[in-house]
């Protein structure tokens, strides 16, 4: 009775999605078993094929939410050190969908919904580098960006994964890695006339 109430008022796909990131956040994504799930929901064993169809559904939903999500973390950030901030900040709040998000052969590339969600979080991206002044973004913006995003996301990926502990400790991994940026930053301001990868001269990355 209380699972066709649950069913009834929309709340089951909530709880199987939930269920599922419990699962991922403990035991990692490998862990997940529908029939698993449907017991931790307490809901019969066929509820979440219903909603997700299989396993690979289940997780192309999960990546779908967390783009989503991440979008919305990225929005209206004043400026791309901030975005970073931000990027840190999803990784820590939402492990589950982060560690889902970023492994592509576990859900459906194509699927409609989540194409949309991965756009608008790149569209997010990049509007940090296009917010550059000329300068700071160099010669090829597309570089820019992915520099940007390989310092937040290997800072991020060694934080959730336990490397940065001694790094930093009880700090706040935001002002950490806010540190790390103004380190960097100053590093190029100290050597504006560094070489770019194409081999010109630039003021900065």
């Amino acid at each position: 009775m209380s699972s066709e109430r649950t069913y009834h008022h929309g709340d089951l796909r909530r709880a199987v999605l939930t269920a599922a990131l419990d699962v991922i956040g403990t035991e990692g994504p490998g862990a997940l078993s529908l029939r698993d799930l449907a017991r931790r929901a307490g809901v019969s064993h066929a509820a979440p094929a219903h909603h997700f169809k299989d396993r690979t559904g289940l997780l192309t939903a999960i990546a779908t939410e967390g783009y989503e999500r991440f979008a919305d973390a990225l929005a209206d950030a004043p400026d791309l050190r901030e975005r970073g901030v931000r990027y840190v900040r999803f990784a820590v709040d939402h492990p589950a969908h982060f560690q889902v998000m970023f492994q592509p052969d576990l859900y459906r590339t194509d699927d409609p919904d989540l194409l949309a969600a991965k756009d608008r979080a790149s569209a997010e991206l990049r509007a940090g580098v296009t917010g550059l002044p000329a300068a700071g973004r160099g010669d090829d913006a597309r570089l820019a960006g992915l520099a940007a995003w390989s310092l937040a996301h290997g800072f991020a990926t060694l934080l959730l994964s336990g490397n940065l502990e001694g790094a930093v400790g009880t700090r706040d991994p935001e002002a950490v890695f806010r540190s790390v940026t103004e380190l960097l930053f100053a590093s190029v301001a100290d050597h504006p006339a560094a070489e770019h990868p194409t081999g010109t001269k630039g003021t900065g990355t």
